[in-house]
């Protein structure tokens, strides 16, 4: 096994371990949880399904209602830091 997996591939098989669990939880997720898809037979059966809270419910995620009530900022700090506009430079 040691002649197969050089330390020189690790970095990539770390990626590659990343992107495929990120592939799975989404397959995962759109599976279990998506109001679109159809798994058991009682709602395959409709054509059009009224559920539009479920739709609300899946679109607004918790990660994603807790961004929006974040600044969109990379470095907040640094941001405040350059754009203080009493700072010393300014003196």
């Amino acid at each position: 096994m040691g002649r197969w997996l050089k330390p020189d591939v690790y970095p990539l098989i770390a990626a590659m371990s990343f992107v495929t669990g990120m592939c799975v939880f989404q397959l995962t997720r759109n599976v279990l949880m998506n109001p679109d898809v159809r798994v058991s037979k009682s709602h395959r059966q409709s054509a059009v399904l009224d559920n539009a809270d479920e739709g609300q419910r899946y679109s607004q995620h918790a990660f994603r209602r807790f961004l929006s009530t974040q600044r969109p900022e990379v470095f907040p700090a640094l941001n405040r830091f350059f754009s203080n506009s009493d700072s010393a430079a300014d003196k």
